[in-house]
C-alpha cells in the first residue's frame, strides 16, 4: 500500500465552501467518478478541511501511479465533467505550478513507537 498526501485551496467565500462541502457530503459523489478512482487503484481517499485550506489523503495499491491516474481521468467524461464543476470552487496554491490542482506534499516527521 501507498499513502500521499496532497493540499489544495478552496475559493475564500462561506458559500462556496458550503456548496463544496454538500457535493461532497455522503452518498453526493459520482459513482463514476469513484469507479474511475477504484480502476485506477485508490483504495481509500479522504479530504480534511480548515478554513479554505484542504488536506487530501489518498491510499493506494502499490500499482498506482499519478501518471495512470491521469490518463484514466483524460479518459472518462464523468471525471472531466466533475473537474471542471469542482474548478468552480477551488483555486491553485501560490506555489503550484501551471495547470496543477491538488499539490503532493512531502512528509517531514513520522512518529515511530519506540521498541
Amino acid at each position: 500500500m501507498q499513502r500521499f498526501c496532497l493540499a489544495l485551496d478552496l475559493k475564500d467565500d462561506p458559500e462556496l465552501i458550503r456548496e463544496y462541502e454538500q457535493w461532497h457530503a455522503k452518498g453526493s459523489g459520482w459513482p463514476e467518478v469513484r469507479a474511475n478512482d477504484l480502476k485506477a487503484g485508490i483504495q481509500d481517499l479522504q479530504i480534511y478541511r480548515t478554513g479554505n485550506r484542504m488536506f487530501m489523503i489518498l491510499e493506494t495499491d502499490d500499482a498506482f501511479s499519478f501518471e495512470k491516474k491521469r490518463e484514466l481521468d483524460a479518459d472518462n467524461p464523468h471525471v472531466q465533467e466533475w473537474e471542471r464543476l469542482m474548478w468552480r470552487f477551488q483555486q491553485p496554491l501560490p506555489w503550484a505550478k501551471e495547470g496543477e490542482k491538488w499539490v503532493l506534499m512531502d512528509q517531514i516527521f513520522q512518529f515511530e513507537k519506540e521498541a
